[in-house]
């Protein structure tokens, strides 16, 4: 089989070949005002799509992590194998401040994050676009949703370029759009595409919604922009789906409309604050429609009424069909999940449902769904509880705590309750992390946890032990700065 190379070249000699045998009298040469209108044409959007690209790129940056996870599939009884991982993702600056957007994925199990800062926007010229010269700093992770894949990054002492947010009920489908990122490890890479869709649920049950585009996005693009022709973000790019591992034509993104929430909660909390009125939905099929004898064989069914909530309060039960939330249909789960992070705890929100043949009414009180990191993080006084040579505020694990955190491995320790913004540390800890042990020695309180810290010389290599979500990882560093 011939290579590539071979194949284009043989496929230009055939072409040749054939122009050569063809009668002159076949070849009918296009008006010159016809031909410079199309020229004229192709150079504008030529033009403008450079014009785009120049607008878009100084906000665009990559991202590079190193953490610990899984690197094989083990055999026998030995258990995973964990090891040192490397990984390369994309994010845009949405905060002149230096706060960035990219995948939760993308900074999954990170013990160090650093930010690929752009150069500018380049001449054009060969050698601005192949220089090697780059800016790389440290970026702390301030908050993280796995839920809908978001994180929240931030750099400090530099100031960005951010792109604006593109309002997601204006955007339909045949849109041109571009997306920028890194595949591959690939800097500063843009492809061209459209819409596909606007709306997809991969999932039925999912309250998740995505875009769909055919603009090539491929391993690396993940936490990079899919923007307009104006320039605005409308999505976050996320994942594909690919037979071989790369670009098929199917790219997703998450919309603007959940970015634009995310970002401000991710910033201000660290997670989500999900507001609930204590149900469960599923999508209803016709299978189930039929087995179930229900009114309509689409929409969604309350499959789960949790006890002592506002909707079993209100009158909700197991088996109702959803009809309207507020006045407006309600046959999508991603819609109603939607609805519910645009109102407050407190509010109410007024359901139709099916029932049997009646149609019936109720008023629901919005609650917020606790998260024990916010019971926790209430409890830091920021002059009590700085750990300043780690650039946190911790809070020692006692009865009372544990309580809260139920994920504990054990009931000690120390949890990161929020990183300190007058510390210059770059220590890569995040909220919700709980040391264990500096050293080797178990940290039960703040004052054991300074006076440890206080004992080493600067310079001196520190391992802690962390619980981070359900696993346990060290961390190391060095302290570089005199404490």
């Amino acid at each position: 089989m011939p290579t590539p190379r071979t194949r284009r070249f043989a496929f230009r000699s055939a072409s040749a070949a054939i122009a050569l045998c063809l009668p002159a009298t076949l070849y009918i040469p296009r008006p010159a005002a016809a031909q410079t209108r199309s020229d004229d044409t192709l150079h504008k959007f030529n033009e403008s799509v450079d014009a785009l690209i120049r607008k878009v790129s100084p906000s665009v940056v990559q991202i590079l992590v190193a953490g610990y996870g899984t690197v094989e599939e083990s055999h026998g009884n030995t258990g995973v194998v964990i090891g040192r991982q490397r990984a390369i993702g994309s994010g845009f600056v949405v905060d002149p401040d230096g706060y960035i957007i990219t995948n939760a994925h993308v900074v999954s199990g990170a013990q160090v994050v650093q930010v690929v800062l752009p150069s500018g926007n380049p001449d054009g010229s060969l050698q601005s676009l192949l220089s090697t010269k780059t800016n790389i700093v440290p970026a702390r992770v301030v908050g993280v949703s796995r839920e809908i894949d978001l994180a929240l990054l931030k750099v400090d002492n530099v100031k960005l370029e951010a792109l604006p947010i593109a309002a997601y009920r204006n955007l339909h489908q045949g849109e041109v759009v571009l997306a920028f990122g890194s595949p591959q490890g690939l800097r500063n890479t843009v492809t061209l595409g459209v819409i596909s869709s606007v709306a997809r649920q991969t999932d039925p049950d999912s309250p998740m919604v995505y875009i769909q585009t055919d603009a090539p996005i491929n391993p690396g693009n993940s936490g990079g922009p899919l923007v307009n022709v104006d320039g605005a973000v409308v999505g976050v790019n996320t994942f594909i789906l690919s037979e071989s591992g790369g670009n098929e034509g199917l790219g997703f993104a998450i919309p603007s409309s959940v970015v634009s929430v995310a970002y401000q909660q991710l910033r201000k909390f660290g997670h989500l604050h999900r507001a609930q009125i204590g149900i469960g939905l599923q999508t209803i099929t016709p299978v189930l429609a039929a087995a179930m004898n229900l009114g309509r064989s689409y929409g969604v069914i309350v499959s789960d009424v949790l006890p002592d909530g506002p909707a079993m309060a209100a009158g909700i039960r197991i088996g109702d069909v959803l009809l309207t939330i507020d006045g407006r249909m309600a046959e999508s789960i991603p819609y109603l999940s939607f609805r519910l992070m645009s109102v407050n705890a407190g509010d109410k929100v007024h359901l139709e449902v099916l029932r049997g043949k009646d149609r019936l009414a109720f008023d629901v009180t919005v609650v917020e769904h606790t998260d024990s990191m916010d019971q926790i993080s209430a409890l830091a006084d920021p002059e009590r509880n700085l750990v300043r040579p780690l650039g946190i505020l911790g809070i020692e694990i006692d009865k009372k705590v544990a309580e809260m955190a139920s994920d504990l491995r054990d009931p000690f320790g120390i949890i990161v309750a929020a990183r300190s913004s007058d510390s210059g540390a770059e220590v890569p800890l995040a909220t919700g992390d709980v040391i264990r042990t500096l050293n080797g020695e178990p940290m039960t309180t703040l004052d054991r946890l300074r006076t440890a810290l206080a004992s080493l010389k600067p310079g001196a290599p520190v391992v802690l032990q962390i619980q981070r979500d359900d696993r346990l990882l060290f961390i190391s560093f060095t302290l570089e700065q005199p404490l």
